[in-house]
């Protein structure tokens, strides 16, 4: 079972583990066959991978562009990151120099096309523009994926 992910990037540290826990409990049924697929950005993305680590699945990194690491995680973020980079049995890095939409875009394309399912951790409100956890949720759906949107009670987005 080859399972992606979208989701919100700020998220408050009382809704990261109310998400953390709901996460895991739904991947935890996965089966031994569990690979997740994440871009490893702060908040849903790393969370989810996290959640895959601990029920036993591979995880496999998609990365934006060559330069995301140095251009786009803050040091509060750089431990996690790296440490989910070195666990990763996969690591594709998208064909840009530069992090951008159109980077972002084609990480949302490559973990759409390579997965049976799609978790969202999404308060369920409309998006801003292209590329974000609205629009992949609606992308997703469109194509037939299976999409099991995480939004435990009591979310707060910070």
């Amino acid at each position: 079972m080859r399972v992606g992910v979208t989701g919100h990037m700020d998220l408050t540290q009382a809704t990261a583990q109310l998400v953390a826990e709901a996460l895991h409990a739904h991947l935890e049924v996965s089966g031994d066959d569990l690979v997740g697929v994440s871009c490893i950005a702060r908040g849903a993305d790393s969370l989810f991978a996290e959640a895959v680590l601990q029920a036993g699945g591979a995880l496999e990194v998609v990365l934006p562009s060559r330069d995301y690491r140095e251009a786009k995680v803050k040091p509060d973020h750089a431990e996690q990151f790296d440490r989910l980079l070195k666990a990763a049995q996969r690591v594709r890095v998208m064909d840009f120099d530069h992090a951008s939409r159109d980077a972002y875009e084609a990480a949302n394309e490559a973990v759409m096309g390579s997965v049976d399912e799609m978790v969202a951790v999404w308060d369920g409100q409309p998006g801003t523009g292209k590329g974000g956890t609205a629009e992949v949720v609606a992308e997703a759906r469109a194509r037939g994926l299976k999409v099991r949107v995480i939004w435990p009670e009591g979310a707060a987005r910070g």
